[in-house]
């Protein structure tokens, strides 16, 4: 990998309120490294997210993200540290009630954007980066999965993000749009971005071969085997 580290973990306690779930955690994340996160659903996946984009609180450790020391950081810093990241959901989140562009809009709107020119030029640039170049004036029921799922990634690229954090991003799809989701999220790790996919579904990993770390009995580990 050739990129500085993104992500730094050394020796934190994950916990869910009083919960420990993941101890003495320790692993580095490269600018344009792709990783697996995988484990049986409750092992703690979500969690480690959860703690990297600050949902959860560093009790215990030293964890840095993106410039940000999530032991030391505040409250009022936490939107500045989600801004350098991309979170992206099995259920998609998407804003049912508006067309794909205005959920892009929403965002942009939420996180300070204010020139019209630039927000439209910006719409545009990821709609094409996720191939939905056509797709703005959609509502999301009109959408299949994958495409719904590709509205997500576009979403979570608009403020040109360090990170992109996937939480099982193929759980509700079919195996030929969990394949194009893994794919487009690789090409993402291309262009210097981080990119971390928890998931439980091992069946792209021949294919789309990367690092991948075993959420088991309390421990993040080096993934040495898995079903085929």
């Amino acid at each position: 990998m050739s990129g500085e580290r993104i992500i730094e973990l050394d020796k934190v306690a994950v916990y869910q309120k009083e919960n420990l779930v993941l101890a003495n955690v320790t692993l580095s994340i490269n600018q344009d490294e792709f990783l697996y996160l995988i484990g049986k659903t409750g092992t703690g996946k979500s969690s480690l997210l959860k703690t990297i984009y600050a949902e959860l609180p560093v009790r215990m450790g030293n964890a840095r993200v993106a410039g940000f020391d999530l032991r030391m950081i505040k409250l009022k810093e936490i939107p500045y540290l989600r801004r350098k990241l991309g979170i992206v959901f099995q259920d998609f989140q998407l804003l049912m009630d508006r067309s794909v562009n205005d959920n892009l809009l929403f965002v942009m709107h939420a996180t300070g954007w204010k020139d019209k020119r630039q927000m439209q030029k910006r719409l545009l640039e990821v709609l094409a980066k996720v191939n939905l170049g056509n797709k703005g004036p959609k509502m999301p029921h009109q959408l299949s999965g994958g495409e719904q799922q590709r509205v997500a990634i576009a979403r979570a690229l608009v403020n040109d993000p360090e990170v992109i954090l996937a939480d099982e991003p193929t759980g509700n799809l079919d195996p030929e749009s969990s394949e194009g989701i893994i794919s487009l999220l690789m090409d993402i790790s291309k262009t210097g971005r981080a990119v971390v996919v928890a998931t439980h579904n091992y069946t792209f990993f021949d294919k789309y071969p990367a690092r991948t770390l075993l959420c088991e009995n309390g421990k993040v580990l080096p993934a040495t085997n898995f079903p085929r």
